[in-house]
């Protein structure tokens, strides 16, 4: 079943990710606004995080994450969701990594990625039925980048879309609910990148986002524009009073942030400037709203 919410029930939010910091990374000041407006907004982490990489240089010679970095990163997890106000479950599969080299190695067996779609969509059906979201926050098919784990997020997150409100799939795990709304987010916007890069040129700044609109630049034939994207943006959540609860959020992940990366190299002040918004793609919606959109409780409220 699915219903329009009442006026004393909070809505609800639910956002899939594949390991703890993607949450973060990707519509965390989206989240922080709601949690802060009393919306119940949940994280959905679908993996361990144990196969990441130290990225932090500070981290390094720090013995819990070498001896167990799973433990190191639910207590980052941890941290990082007091920050935005938000509540977060696990839903128990080990991280795939990211495989490297030519030929790619196979991926390690029992991973994540390698699961059966139904047995890896199952928890996160038991999740919707129990959490009942009116909105689910998912990656497009690439994953936003494509990671083996994130391009199963994907799919898990579709397929409890899908599945969950129906008593005839998965039967067995909790009462059916349907959720109202998904969206694809959009935290690789190439309009975003572009805006703040140009932004930084203005102000006699160095931009950090050279690099990769020059990669974008390269993959059009025609050499004039980063190749289009397959969801254009939909629905701009005006967000930026909560880009430092974002990004005190990813410093809580510190085997996996660099606190002088990439991530922190455009002001907050700047950023709200320049693009104040998170962005998103509402791929499928059960209830009425009028695109463009500010609200992902557009229809709902």
């Amino acid at each position: 079943m699915t219903a329009a919410p009442s006026p004393s029930a909070p809505l609800r939010l639910l956002a899939v990710h594949a390991h703890p910091d993607d949450e973060s990374s990707k519509g965390a000041a989206t989240m922080a606004m709601y949690a802060a407006s009393r919306v119940d907004v949940l994280v959905a982490t679908c993996t361990d995080g144990s196969r990441g990489d130290i990225q932090n240089p500070a981290m390094e010679d720090k013995p819990h994450p070498k001896r167990d970095m799973a433990g190191a990163r639910r207590l980052e997890m941890d941290a990082a969701a007091k920050v935005l106000g938000v509540r977060q479950r696990w839903l128990g599969f080990v991280d795939s990594g990211l495989p490297e080299g030519d030929p790619l190695p196979p991926l390690p067996p029992g991973c994540f990625a390698l699961q059966p779609l139904e047995l890896a969509a199952a928890p996160l059906v038991r999740l919707v039925r129990d959490f009942k979201p009116h909105v689910i926050l998912s990656y497009d098919e690439n994953g936003g980048y494509p990671h083996p784990d994130h391009i199963m997020a994907h799919r898990v997150a579709v397929e409890a879309f899908a599945a969950a409100g129906d008593p005839a799939r998965y039967p067995g795990i909790g009462q059916p609910w349907a959720p109202s709304k998904l969206y694809y987010d959009r935290a690789f916007s190439p309009e975003r990148f572009r805006a703040l890069h140009f932004a930084l040129e203005e102000a006699g700044l160095q931009s950090p986002y050279a690099e990769r609109l020059a990669a974008w630049l390269e993959a059009d034939a025609e050499g004039h524009t980063p190749p289009m994207p397959t969801h254009a943006t939909t629905t701009q959540i005006e967000c930026g009073d909560f880009f430092e609860a974002r990004d005190d959020a990813l410093r809580c992940h510190r085997t996996q942030v660099d606190p002088e990366g990439f991530f922190f190299a455009v002001s907050a002040a700047m950023q709200r400037k320049v693009w104040p918004w998170e962005d998103y793609s509402l791929i499928e919606s059960r209830v009425s709203s009028e695109l463009p959109e500010k609200d992902l409780f557009a229809g709902l409220r």
